[in-house]
């Protein structure tokens, strides 16, 4: 008789397929050796290939990635993006920025798609304008998440994506005694979600986890 819920050993194998199952190409693990080099932790592979899909499956218009880091996620949408979409990506390091930029130049992406803003969310994303996005990537300072969500609720049009990258915190979400402040955060943001009439949401375990939420 098969068992209901598969042990543990089981569930990683399958995650650790998932996560792997592609490999990537050298624009990418380049762009990885930088994120290591700057000590800036990139999506994983399996999270990456799901932003390729969703940025594939919504063909949004107009995006906003809150967290630039190396460019490893820009790389991932930009892949799944149409070529008339335009990124907009936000993040307070602009060395980190640089880095992305030797990406998206190595992918020969034409500057005219991405749009790169140094600073801190809370600073940038309240003179972007609401309603004019139909995709937001979170994935900047634990700290600044619940603002961000926030901000992304202004700034999506109807039907547009949120994404919350890390939205499982390691996989500490889960494990009710832990009270690290992203822990906290993590929590915080995935219960106004859920109880929030204006998203429908879903959680996956893809790479640190993957909070996905569409505008009603």
């Amino acid at each position: 008789m098969t068992a209901l819920h598969p042990q543990p050993t089981a569930k990683h194998a399958s995650w650790t397929y998932a996560e792997t199952r592609l490999e990537e190409d050298a624009v990418l693990l380049r762009a990885r050796e930088r994120s290591a080099e700057l000590g800036v932790a990139p999506v994983s592979e399996g999270a990456a290939a799901l932003l390729t899909v969703l940025a594939a499956t919504r063909a949004p218009g107009a995006v906003v990635e809150i967290g630039t880091g190396a460019g490893v996620s820009g790389l991932a949408l930009m892949r799944g993006l149409p070529e008339r979409t335009v990124l907009t990506t936000v993040d307070p390091e602009a060395d980190v920025q640089h880095a992305a930029r030797e990406a998206f130049s190595e992918a020969h992406l034409p500057n005219g798609r991405t749009r790169m803003i140094t600073g801190r969310s809370r600073l940038v994303l309240p003179r972007l304008t609401t309603g004019a996005y139909e995709m937001v990537v979170v994935d900047g300072d634990p700290a600044s998440r619940a603002f961000d969500v926030d901000q992304a609720a202004r700034m999506l049009a109807p039907g547009g994506l949120l994404v919350v990258l890390d939205a499982l915190d390691h996989d500490r979400v889960p494990r009710p005694a832990v009270r690290e402040p992203s822990t906290v955060s993590a929590r915080a943001v995935d219960r106004g979600i859920a109880e929030d009439e204006r998203w429908i949401s879903a959680v996956v375990p893809t790479g640190t986890g993957m909070l996905l939420a569409v505008r009603r």
